[in-house]
Formats: C-alpha cells, structure tokens, sequence
C-alpha cells in the first residue's frame, strides 16, 4: 500500500531497525523525497538507508543527493553497486555529479562505467562550466526526416525507456545535423503514412556548446519549452536542456545574484551545510570593502566639523537623510537589476533609464522634502533656513540616489561585471558619501556658519 510521505516515521522506524517495514515504505515513495530524507541522515544511516532501495530508484534517488550525501555512498559502495549506480544514471546527471568528486574518486567512477558511458562523460566534463553543454544531456529521441510517422512512432516505443524525454523529438539527416523538431502530440495525431519530414517544424530554437547556461535557460523560459537542443559549431545535434536543469540553472543564478545583493560571495552549498570558517571568507572581503569606503563618510564628517559644532541641530538629521538616500538608491538598484536579469532592460537603455529614474526621483524627492518641511516647521518653529537646507537636501539626495542606483547596474553591466555587485550595500555607501558633501554645502550657503 502507497503511504504518504512522513520522514519522522521513517527516521523512527530507522531507530527501532524495523528495516523490513521500512523497505516497504520506501519502494512507494517519491525519489525527490527520498532523496531528502537520506540528506537528512548522519552518514551510516544514509549508507543502509541507500542500500534498501529498489534497484530501480537507487539511481534517480542519487541524482537527487546532496553532495555530500553522494560522496558517503559513492566511498560506501562496492565496484558491482557504483557500476550499476552510474550506469543508470542519466548523463548529466553524472557529469553533475563527478563535478564535485575528488579525483581520486573521479577515476574509480569512471572506472566502473561501460567504455560507451566513460568517453560520454569525459566528453561532457571538457566543456567550460557554466554553458549549455555542461548541463546539457545526451539521451535524447531522435528521428530521420524520411521515416513515416509510424516508423516514428514505433522508434520512440522501442528507445524512450532511455530517454530523459520523449515529448519533443529532434529530426536529424546521417550527419546527425539538426534540421527539425517534432512533439509526440504532433505524430500521434498525424497520419501514419505522412513522412516526419511533413509534419515536423523545421524553426528550430537551439543554443551552441559553449553559450552560458543562463542565455538557454532564458530561451527555454521565454518560449515555453520543455527541451532545448544544443549544437555544435556545424549545426550537429550533441544535446538536449530539459527543464529541469533549467530551474536549476534559474534556481543557483537567482541565488548567487542574491547573495551578490547582500555583499557575499556567491557559495554553491546550502548554508546549514556550510561551515562557520567558509561563511565567514564568503562575507568578509567585501565587508573590508565596505568598511574602508564608509570611512570616506567619516572623512567627510570630519571635514565640516566646524559646521556642525556651531549648529548642533544639524548631526540630527544626518541619519534620516543617508538612510533615506540609501533607500532610494537600493529601489531603484534592484528594480534595474531584476529589469537586467529577465532581459527587459539592456545597456543601450542607460539614457532611457536615466530619463525616467530622474524624473520618479523629482516626483518622490518632492513629496518627501515637503513633507520634512513641513514637519520641522511643526517640530522647530522659526528655524526656517534649518528645513529649507533639510528639505533641499532630501530632494537633491533623492535625485542622486534614485540616479545612480539606477545607472551603475548599467555602467556594471557595459564592463562586462555583475550587475548584482552595485546592489544595496555599495550603492548606500555610495550614496551616504556624496549626500553628507551635498548637506554641508546647501547648509553653509543658507546657514550662517
């Protein structure tokens, strides 16, 4: 009987060695479930927990590890159960997961896979990180333009149980070049008699080896597919993207630039999985960089000195205007950065960007210096030329903010930098800087001091 997903039961089950009644459950539960109840054992629980898996789950279950989870298994196991593990395992998921395997292992993988599989992943391993083709997988349905689609039917009954995919077949000539593509919708319902070559659509979206992971999975998630073929530099079919490695792929580069935002340094495993030394090291460069320059905003203090020890009332509104400069430098940063990041906005739009973040800036500027205005008139009555310099102040603040948060993601960008980088805390820094410079100027020509 199929029982619903419960890792507490299993865990409990695990501590009183009800093994039997343990497979039992196991041979009906989700590999993705799976896989997480072993990634949240200690090491010789996940080994024997591993080891009671049908045959048949062991390899998609390890595809879905951690890892580290894999790395247990992978020293745990015999040359007969790594053979079988990898041998069933889909190509890029191998290659995914030699990727983070010590050489040493490396070699005893590949050791214990057919020749076929061994030249396959070794192929895949020389293409750079982070392209289409090292994401990309090699089991894939193919079809010749000259088979009828009941030939084609046939061919997908006999070789699918392999492939990753079968609802997008990929039509190629004997040099394996690719000329079409054709859903098993579109030749189930085509005659049988009809060639391939008649009903397949020959506008076929595909990306090279070498293009960056991101551009395919954008492709896949602009157009709606579920499969994207990837070429060589002579238009020969050599792979496929499905989409599941796209989420992936949109999953790590929406967490990288997410930690990019927060000033660390992008780490690829999860963060109770990381230890408190590599967090650490992650954060503390560009802390060091931000502490240095936020020493530019003492400098600046120091230098008008004289300007606030004669006029007290003014330090006290230096935290309202830098935090609310930092504000709307970092509203308009991450809009531009998201507009970047989906594509909506590219470099030759800085002039564009720049037009509209200056004229949203006059808008917001203008409300929140009037409202200052007019609360430090209710606050300090007859301190007149005090609001005015907050109130100016706060406009021109916010007209610098909004500006330059909006532009450095583009500047990042034309130099071929992350746009991530120019995020919250560096363009705060930035704009806590040159807010201070515009305060003491606006108060020393409206203030006597």
């Amino acid at each position: 009987m199929n029982r619903i997903y419960n890792p507490e039961v299993l865990k409990e089950l695990l501590r009183n060695r009800s093994y039997k009644e343990l497979r039992e459950i196991l041979t009906n539960q989700n590999e993705v479930d799976l896989a997480d109840f072993l990634n949240g054992l200690d090491r010789e629980d996940a080994v024997l927990v591993f080891r009671m898996l049908p045959k048949e789950a062991a390899a998609d279950v390890f595809a879905e590890l951690t890892p580290e989870t894999q790395q247990w298994i992978v020293h745990a196991a015999t040359d007969a159960e790594l053979s079988a593990i990898v041998n069933d395992l889909y190509v890029d998921d191998a290659v995914d997961m030699l990727e983070d395997m010590p050489a040493n292992v490396v070699k005893r993988i590949l050791r214990n896979t057919t020749p076929e599989n061994r030249s396959l992943i070794n192929q895949f391993l020389q293409y750079p990180d982070n392209s289409a083709g090292s994401i990309m997988t090699a089991e894939f349905t193919d079809l010749r333009p000259a088979m009828t689609v009941a030939q084609a039917i046939r061919h997908i009954r006999a070789t699918g149980e392999d492939r990753e995919t079968i609802y997008t077949c990929y039509v190629v000539d004997p040099q394996r070049r690719l000329l079409g593509v054709a859903s098993v919708r579109t030749l189930l319902l085509a005659p049988d008699e009809k060639l391939v070559q008649e009903v397949m659509e020959d506008q076929v979206i595909s990306v090279p080896t070498g293009a960056d992971q991101e551009e395919a999975a954008r492709l896949m998630t602009h157009y709606g597919l579920l499969a994207l073929p990837v070429v060589d530099g002579e238009n020969r079919l050599v792979g496929i993207v499905t989409v599941d490695d796209a989420m992936d792929v949109i999953d790590q580069e929406a967490t990288e630039d997410f930690e990019k935002m927060a000033a660390m340094a992008p780490s690829e495993k999860p963060y109770l999985k990381t230890s408190v030394w590599e967090l650490a090291r992650h954060r503390i460069p560009w802390l060091l960089v931000l502490m240095i320059s936020g020493m530019l905003t003492g400098g600046i203090l120091g230098h008008y000195e004289a300007a606030f020890a004669s006029m007290p009332l003014l330090v006290t509104f230096i935290p309202m205007l830098t935090d609310t400069g930092g504000n709307a430098g970092s509203q308009s940063s991450a809009l531009v950065i998201r507009g970047l990041a989906l594509h909506e906005i590219q470099v030759r739009d800085l002039a564009r960007v720049f037009w509209k973040e200056l004229r949203v800036s006059l808008v917001v500027g203008v409300i929140l210096s009037a409202v200052n205005f007019a609360r430090l008139m209710v606050s300090y009555p007859g301190q007149t030329a005090t609001a005015l310099v907050v109130a100016f102040t706060m406009l021109f603040t916010v007209l610098m903010a909004k500006t330059i948060g909006g532009v450095l993601p583009l500047a990042a960008k034309a130099v071929r930098m992350d746009p991530a980088i120019m995020a919250s805390p560096l363009i705060t820094t930035i704009v806590d800087a040159v807010s201070l410079v515009i305060y003491f100027n606006i108060a020393k020509a409206l203030l006597p001091i």
